[in-house]
């Protein structure tokens, strides 16, 4: 439906070079949006959800992906509070609202009124990329995970995810959901680890990708082999075969608080590039 007031609407298929368009200004920082739409060519059946369009003068300027995540795609402040008006009246369905800090403080500025309180808010989490061969020596160890390591990998999902998170995976019945995205990971070959005696000590994978770029995400080491190394030597294991056959620029996002996993990217030779933030219900 036409929003006349905000020149905002539903996009569909018809909007799909467009989009792409519009993704392209900042193609890493935008590869989830990019993923997604060209997945689902924007279809609302395929995206669980719908991807909003801000035009003027029949131009499309900014985006919105409206599903369990909501991110704000090239949007301007005044952008994002035209999206947040919309959410407002359409009632919260999002569980994360994700993007760059800019346009989610000025989002949430808005949706707050109405959204009640999140359950968890990360400011300002430094959005990472590299786009030449890692800095330091690879993991000769981390490989590609197998359908044969599920019974060990999947574990250390869910580990990582209550840790991230701040709930597990499995809570209100999730358990089949994300063993089965654990295996999609796998079965893609986006999925890599380093095993010691049958248990995961380091893992890793890539969460979305464009032609540009690829997104890595649950990074992931026991508490109890922490501080040896294994996050940088296994980052850099995938950064090699990420670039060499997915995509050519690696990019990730990690909490400013987390020091550890900071130094580790640093270590790789992940550069700062943008700002993100979270709000997570």
């Amino acid at each position: 439906m036409l929003d006349i007031r905000h020149g905002v609407h539903v996009l569909g298929a018809p909007d799909l070079q467009a989009f792409l368009e519009l993704t392209a200004r900042h193609p890493v920082l935008n590869v989830f949006a990019e993923h997604r739409a060209r997945t689902t060519n924007l279809d609302p059946r395929w995206l669980g959800g719908e991807v909003w369009g801000r035009f003027d003068d029949g131009r499309l300027v900014a985006a919105c992906h409206v599903g369990a995540n909501l991110v704000p795609i090239e949007a301007t402040p005044d952008d994002a509070v035209a999206f947040a008006e919309r959410a407002l009246a359409r009632g919260r369905s999002a569980s994360t609202v994700v993007g760059p800090h800019e346009a989610v403080e000025a989002f949430w500025r808005v949706a707050a009124e109405g959204w009640g309180s999140p359950r968890d808010v990360r400011w300002r989490q430094p959005h990472l990329e590299i786009a030449g061969p890692p800095s330091i020596a690879p993991d000769p160890a981390v490989r590609r995970t197998e359908p044969a390591d599920l019974e060990a990998l999947y574990p250390a999902c869910v580990a990582m995810y209550t840790e991230e998170v701040g709930v597990s995976p499995e809570v209100g019945g999730g358990a089949d959901l994300y063993r089965a995205r654990v295996r999609q990971l796998v079965s893609k070959g986006w999925s890599f680890a380093r095993f010691e005696e049958g248990r995961v000590v380091f893992k890793a994978e890539v969460a979305c990708v464009s032609p540009r770029a690829a997104q890595i995400q649950g990074v992931y080491v026991p508490r109890d082999r922490r501080g040896e190394g294994l996050a940088a030597r296994g980052m850099a294991a995938v950064v090699e075969v990420v670039r060499a056959e997915i995509a050519p620029t690696v990019s990730l996002y990690v909490n400013e608080w987390n020091a550890p996993a900071r130094r580790a990217y640093e270590r790789v030779g992940f550069a700062e590039t943008a700002r993100f933030s979270t709000i997570m219900f």
